[in-house]
């Protein structure tokens, strides 16, 4: 029988697109069905348009059926996504602003920080009416894929109410497993190990991750039988580029010990350490690429990638179609765990999984992020055991924190709401607690057209806001751009290099790990 695979948030189009053409590379998978939907009519129009065209170009009997209505969808689904960003760029706008009012600097603003635990409150909703959806109309033993930030929280609120199986779905291991291969290559050069003109794969490098999304740590790494890890940090800082584009990474590597999944800009946002006072920010951070630190970069770049994917979409009807070959397949692990769960090829990753005694020194039944092998028997995860004492105590924090998020985002408990965000490491660090009473309830009053939950509750924190002002006794708050903002593009300007443009349009779904890193 076809395979169904539905799509939430279709109109995402780097995720859409890339994920489709991944599982179509598959010769099994090739007359699946794909039933995307999502709530921007004209976005899910475009999208579907453009990988009907990618479909029909490679001669493949795969069907799309786009809909407005999802539990349409959803009817029979094998397969579930969701790549949504509830509240879109309006929501994710405030979740930046209005923190750096209060001196929280964030980069990326959508896992954990001030930005994160407000995503989790509009998004942990969604996906609990997507998980009743899928248990009424799905097929029973349907898997729920997510890629939607912020990634621990949301995948700990479908397994815990939603009463779906749910796995979540990151890139960030492959992106830091090709840079220590890219270092160990490095190395091996200058040592004479291989030829001045021989590349390595990350294949060749075996790693072993853990941790939790985007804090998940490489406590295993081998080339050719030697252990790397008590040379990680000589590797890593003997490297022509990433001392400096890696500054914080490298230097907790220093203090722990291990090098950490994430980039950049988006560990210095979950770490109370090198965001706190603006005017040191410029010392961790680098501007040649948003993800190593920008103010704001994220949403930079996926405000300049909307626009110009909606301006620049007729000249990508104009062009000729891309083929779908197996060569063009990403290292994105949905298409892999698909295919191995239909065709029995095994396959080993690293995913978002509920901590059953995986990772033995931190809390059961949070979301970790750790080895896995899938075949026809599913979703196979072994023991890791303990963390490195400093990696755990890191972890260990941000899941106090997403566990209050997730509980105040499932049951609107707007106290709880505050108390995770006085006990985020980087807000902690930077705000006192009325502070944070405060930015919360503002927080609350910008977004309540995306928090039906809070309904009853944002009347009083716009009254506290209101009486803080007529009292006078309000936080006095600043009119910043933050340590390291950089210019949002108009799409004239963007029309100068449209290569770079097209590029950054793809970047902006975070949808770009290739088989070459």
């Amino acid at each position: 029988m076809t395979t169904r695979i539905a799509m939430l948030g279709a109109g995402s189009l780097g995720f859409t697109r890339r994920l489709v053409r991944d599982i179509l590379s598959v010769p099994e998978l090739a007359d699946t069905t794909f039933a995307f939907h999502d709530i921007n009519e004209r976005n899910l129009d475009m999208v579907t348009r453009l990988i009907r065209r990618d479909i029909e170009a490679s001669g493949l009997p795969a069907t799309i059926e786009p809909s407005l209505e999802r539990r349409r969808a959803v009817a029979d689904a094998d397969y579930v996504f969701s790549v949504i960003r509830q509240g879109g760029l309006d929501a994710f706008r405030t979740d930046i602003e209005i923190p750096l009012k209060y001196g929280v600097d964030q980069c990326v603003g959508d896992t954990l920080c001030a930005g994160g635990v407000m995503y989790a409150q509009r998004t942990i909703p969604a996906l609990l009416d997507f998980c009743t959806d899928i248990r009424e109309v799905a097929k029973p033993d349907v898997l729920f894929l997510n890629y939607s930030n912020p990634m621990a929280m949301n995948t700990w609120a479908c397994n815990e109410y939603g009463g779906v199986r749910t796995v979540g779905l990151c890139h960030g291991v492959q992106g830091g497993h090709w840079q220590i291969t890219r270092c160990i290559e490095h190395w091996a050069k200058r040592e004479g190990l291989i030829g001045q003109d021989e590349t390595l794969h990350r294949s060749e490098v075996d790693i072993v991750a853990a941790g939790i999304n985007h804090q998940t740590w490489y406590v295993k790494a081998q080339w050719r039988g030697i252990d790397m890890i008590p040379k990680m940090l000589e590797l890593f800082e003997g490297h022509p580029t990433y001392p400096q584009t890696e500054k914080v990474r490298i230097d907790v590597l220093r203090r722990f010990g291990y090098y950490s999944t994430e980039s950049n800009g988006h560990l210095s946002e979950y770490l109370p350490w090198y965001r706190k006072r603006t005017e040191e920010i410029s010392r961790w951070i680098d501007l040649s690429s948003w993800i190593n630190g920008e103010t704001g970069g994220y949403l930079r770049v996926c405000t300049e990638g909307r626009n110009w994917f909606e301006t620049d979409f007729p000249n990508w009807m104009k062009e000729d179609p891309k083929p779908i070959t197996a060569q063009d397949r990403s290292e994105e692990h949905g298409s892999y765990i698909i295919e191995a769960l239909e065709t029995g090829r095994v396959y080993r990753g690293h995913f978002n999984v509920p901590n059953d005694g995986v990772i033995t020194n931190l809390p059961q039944g949070s979301v970790v992020e750790v080895p896995g092998y899938v075949d026809r028997n599913g979703i196979n995860i072994p023991v890791v055991g303990d963390l490195p004492m400093a990696c755990a105590a890191t972890c260990a924090a941000s899941i106090r924190v997403q566990e209050m998020g997730k509980e105040a985002a499932v049951h609107a408990d707007t106290t709880l709401l505050k108390q995770a965000m006085l006990h985020d490491p980087l807000v902690g660090a930077v705000c006192d607690p009325e502070e944070v009473w405060q930015m919360t309830d503002e927080m609350l009053v910008e977004q309540a057209r995306w928090l039906p939950q809070f309904a009853e509750e944002i009347p009083a924190a716009r009254e506290r806001l209101a009486t803080a002002e007529r009292d006078g006794t309000r936080v006095k708050t600043v009119t910043t751009e933050g340590a390291a903002r950089l210019h949002t593009k108009t799409v004239e300007e963007m029309a100068a290099d449209r290569e770079a443009a097209r590029s950054n349009a793809a970047a902006a779904d975070k949808a770009g790990m290739t088989k070459t890193g």
